[in-house]
């Protein structure tokens, strides 16, 4: 007797795919390419829990679809293996990082081919194996080799740059360079030194070495990226995060921000995301000028797209990290400024930003020159106020700007109304741009656009500023005081960074005693004994940053295992870019900016054909705990059940999932739980304890976390794979609830028996099928199909099961009904249906079989049963062919003898057909 045995079904095709390499890729010219991709995961030591699947679930239907399509798949998997938890551990219990990522990455693996993914692993790729950081290493080099080229809008190689300063001097240079770069000659270049040429050029170089305003987070000994922090702490462990200018390595991610701000149009994304890229670079349009400090010793620079409302300045505004902030703050001011500014670095950019109510600053004692108007102004200095943005200060106009105006109010400070539309200036800001201008100088008298040009043309005829395009987004801090992370192939000489050779790379990392800094502060790498370039030079002792490895992979796996290259021009001209990446929304103005603008760099460069990464993104959501709670009596060990608990002074506790089954605890697994538990009483009710339940973030403190292993040893992997996808739309968060699993399995178990009689036994049929069994067959067909090509997955489920409960009640055994239904369910259970298609006679796996074309011509609806109401009440069923006359209707309704029965001979008033809905009998 044959029943599904799905833990013998899965093992054997999870052995069969690995051994025969079903889903190995090949760059073959004779069918077309479909790139599909899930972010890779950092290799954690929990391991996955079921809402870790839910993207993969949804790429791997797409991969199979697309195979059974005609289509060559490339669908790979790897791991992101450089992270700080690693490292942490490592710092714990001496254990090298490599160790303790070895063994996750292992665990991974096993929990991923348990759920039967159609991965190629022979390509797959790790960011800490030395061969793949190798060509992480060689990209960074061409990015310090390479100067962005505004006149032809692209990334070119230094060598151009240094033969145009030989030429003609930096004059009629026009690219990404450092705001402070000097003018030069080309008389001027030649009789620098070595080591200032150098210099200079790190200032045009697309990763360069310099000072720069970080988040360093002292618990981490590190400084995180701004998405690495949330709300003044880092996002990982929770630990104080302050503002500090440390020496860093830099991308000059700046030079491409117009780039990266309209390739957004060429993209299919999630609308959220792309906006989230728009507002990280903020593009604005806007005068930049100078205001000359009182006492001549220096000058504030500020950017602003209000350059109307300069008559309006009555204080200028600095970030607390500005530079000049000790410089200009008195004697008198010192000790308030120095208080504030110590306060003001521990908070994130992010909680300034959003924290719009809170009125601070303080007075630096200095004063500022309009240049317009000559007025002298005051200089403070207030956290609402970033170093990261335009130039660090603001000319703050309060008669235009809310913030402005809460300070000025706050701080007794002028408003000065500007134009003659501005209204309730007492109460609040008015940012009209309309009317005319009043107390405005120059301007007095003319509307807003009357009034940019007249202002921007005396900034520049003064030589105090000038028109100028500004972007929110800053240089992307690219070190890491840390060890696990990939070395920068740089050594220094005379303090002036210089490259490996080629030749040389990977340079790995070094063994050392412990993964802390040194004494003297030094990173962890400054531990290495004899650690040194040719045994002179210095190494950079900072690593690379998280987001180093995983801003090209996609690239390598197209040619995983390449010694010469990062991947064949063969390989990168066949697969080009993604077609389809599923990940997390978290990542848009981290991971998916930092791909971007690396693979625009490597188009610029020739390495790859397209500008753009990823075609196509989708978020997936999250998959939200069910969690159980318990609740304990005070000041005993004794639990009250869910309905009970309002009789008793309780409190409630997380208790673990796995040891409740329909929110009934199973008490005997609670005692064994935790030591503490074992002489637990509880107060029942029916004599269950019933728990009570909340949907949270699924996470081992709130002991709702469900592993996939668990699932699939007790229900099978094709069980996982369908309900996930059953439980909504991919996008949207929903809850797990382990209960609901049954409806699914018993579908897999309802189709297996379409295969077999009564007995057992496989019993499929040769017989031609009826036309309604082929109008099931391809409405399943067609949806699923359309479904797929949506990204509808759940949709799908119940089109199966409502095509498989049609067929069981139709007693469908026939080949022709079966094969094809088997191809299209292959996608989201592919072990039963590998297990079937073998038993239908086939010696090839169903991955190379081709999805079923639907017919319209079998889902065309002959005919129709009406329900007959008479006098409102449904009385009877008649059917009738879709194309009977309505004569014809009316006289078989009045010869049905169920009709007859509740007319009672009389005639009836009128009889109402509405066509394929209602037949409505009126007496």
């Amino acid at each position: 007797m044959s029943e599904y045995h799905f833990s013998q079904i899965e093992k054997k095709w999870r052995n069969y795919w690995e051994e025969n390499q079903t889903f190995k890729a090949i760059e073959s010219k004779d069918k077309p390419k479909y790139y599909a991709l899930d972010m890779f995961p950092y290799p954690s030591g929990a391991g996955l829990h079921v809402g870790h699947p839910l993207g993969y679930i949804a790429s791997d239907i797409v991969s199979r679809y697309k195979r059974l399509k005609g289509y060559n798949v490339l669908h790979p998997m790897g791991f992101d293996a450089f992270g700080l938890p690693a490292e942490q551990y490592a710092i714990q219990t001496g254990q090298h990082p490599a160790v303790t990522t070895e063994e996750n990455i292992k665990r991974y693996v096993e929990q991923l081919k348990n759920i039967g993914f159609s991965f190629d692993w022979q390509r797959e790729v790790r960011t800490s194996d030395p061969g793949y950081y190798k060509w992480t290493q060689w990209i960074f080099m061409q990015l310090f080799q390479s100067y962005y080229n505004y006149s032809t809008d692209k990334a070119e190689p230094i060598s151009q740059l240094i033969a145009a300063f030989e030429q003609n001097g930096n004059a009629a240079v026009n690219a990404a360079c450092d705001e402070d770069t000097a003018s030069f000659t080309a008389e001027d270049w030649k009789k620098m030194s070595e080591q200032e040429q150098a210099k200079v050029l790190l200032q045009y170089r697309l990763t360069y070495v310099a000072d720069a305003i970080v988040n360093w987070c002292p618990a981490l000994g590190t400084v995180l990226a701004n998405d690495e922090v949330k709300d003044g702490v880092s996002e990982r462990g929770g630990y104080p995060v302050e503002r500090k200018r440390m020496r860093q390595w830099m991308m000059r991610i700046t030079a491409y921000a117009d780039r990266l701000l309209q390739g957004l149009d060429d993209i299919d994304w999630p609308e959220p995301v792309k906006e989230m890229q728009r507002n990280w670079i903020g593009k604005s349009i806007g005068a930049e000028m100078e205001f000359q400090l009182e006492s001549g010793e220096a000058s504030i620079k500020v950017f602003t797209t209000r350059i109307d409302t300069v008559y309006g300045v009555s204080f200028l505004v600095l970030a607390p990290e500005h530079e000049l902030v000790e410089q200009i703050t008195t004697d008198a001011q010192r000790s308030e400024v120095e208080n504030y500014v110590s306060v003001a670095k521990n908070r994130s950019e992010r909680e300034r930003m959003a924290d719009v109510k809170t009125v601070t600053g303080a007075f630096t004692g200095a004063y500022a020159i309009n240049p317009f108007n000559g007025e002298k102004v005051p200089v403070y200095i207030a956290d609402y106020v970033l170093a990261g943005y335009g130039t660090g200060a603001v000319m703050a106009v309060p008669s235009g700007d809310q913030r402005d105006w809460n300070f000025a109010k706050h701080f007794n400070l002028p408003i000065i109304q500007i134009l003659d539309a501005q209204k309730e200036l007492e109460t609040q800001a008015d940012a009209t741009k309309e009317g005319r201008y009043i107390n405005s100088g120059l301007v007095n008298g003319l509307t807003y656009q009357e009034a940019l040009p007249v202002l921007i043309n005396f900034l520049e005829d003064k030589k105090v500023g000038k028109g100028k395009v500004n972007f929110r987004i800053r240089d992307a801090v690219f070190s890491r005081q840390r060890y696990w992370g990939e070395p920068v192939p740089v050594f220094f000489k005379d303090g002036i960074p210089h490259l490996l050779e080629e030749s040389e790379l990977p340079l790995e990392l070094p063994k050392i005693d412990a993964y802390l800094p040194t004494e003297t502060g030094e990173p962890p790498l400054g531990r290495a004994q004899d650690w040194k370039y040719k045994g002179e030079h210095q190494y950079e002792l900072s690593t690379m940053p998280g987001w180093a490895g995983s801003s090209w992979y996609w690239y390598r796996y197209m040619d995983a295992r390449n010694d010469a290259a990062f991947a064949s021009d063969a390989a990168v001209n066949y697969w080009r870019n993604v077609d389809l990446y599923i990940g997390g929304s978290e990542h848009a103005t981290g991971h998916l900016l930092y791909s971007r603008f690396w693979n625009k760099f490597m188009y610029d460069m020739g390495y790859v054909p397209e500008q753009e990464p990823f075609k196509k993104l989708i978020n997936q959501g999250m998959i939200q705990g069910r969690s159980n709670f318990v609740y304990r009596v005070k000041d005993s060990n004794t639990y009250v059940s869910f309905n009970l608990k309002d009789q008793y002074e309780a409190t409630a506790l997380h208790v673990d999932v796995n040891i409740v089954e329909n929110d009934v605890m199973d008490l005997e697994a609670f005692k064994n739980w935790r030591p503490e538990n074992a002489n637990a009483e509880f107060i029942l009710e029916d004599g269950k304890y019933i728990c009570g339940v909340e949907i949270e973030k699924m996470s081992k403190s709130k002991y709702n976390v469900v592993n996939p292993d668990d699932i699939v040893e007790r229900l099978g992997a094709d069980t996982l794979r369908m309900y996930e996808m059953f439980l909504g739309p991919l996008e949207q968060f929903k809850p797990w609830n382990t209960n609901g699993m049954d409806g699914v399995h018993k579908f897999l178990k309802r189709f297996w028996k379409l295969f077999h009689d009564n007995q057992g036994n496989f019993a499929v049929s040769d017989a031609e099928p009826t036309a309604d069994e082929l109008k099931s067959l391809h409405k399943a067909i067609k949806k699923v199909e359309e479904d797929i090509e949506r990204f509808s997955f759940n949709t799908s489920v119940s089109t199966f099961m409502i095509c498989v409960n049609e067929l069981t009640a139709l007693k469908t055994n026939k080949r022709a009904i079966l094969e094809p239904l088997t191809i299209i369910l292959a996608p989201y259970a592919p072990h039963i249906a590998e297990e079937l298609w073998e038993k239908l006679g086939h010696q090839e796996s169903i991955t190379y079989a081709t999805f079923p074309s639907w017919n319209e011509a079998h889902l065309a609806v002959n005919s129709f049963e009406y329900p007959v109401s008479i006098n409102g009440k449904m009385r009877a069923k008649l059917s009738f062919a879709t194309d009977t006359p309505k004569e014809e209707m009316e006289q078989a309704v009045l010869q049905s003898e169920t009709v007859q029965k509740f007319l009672e001979g009389k005639a009836p008033k009128k009889i109402i057909i509405v066509p394929n809905k209602i037949i409505n009998v009126v007496v």
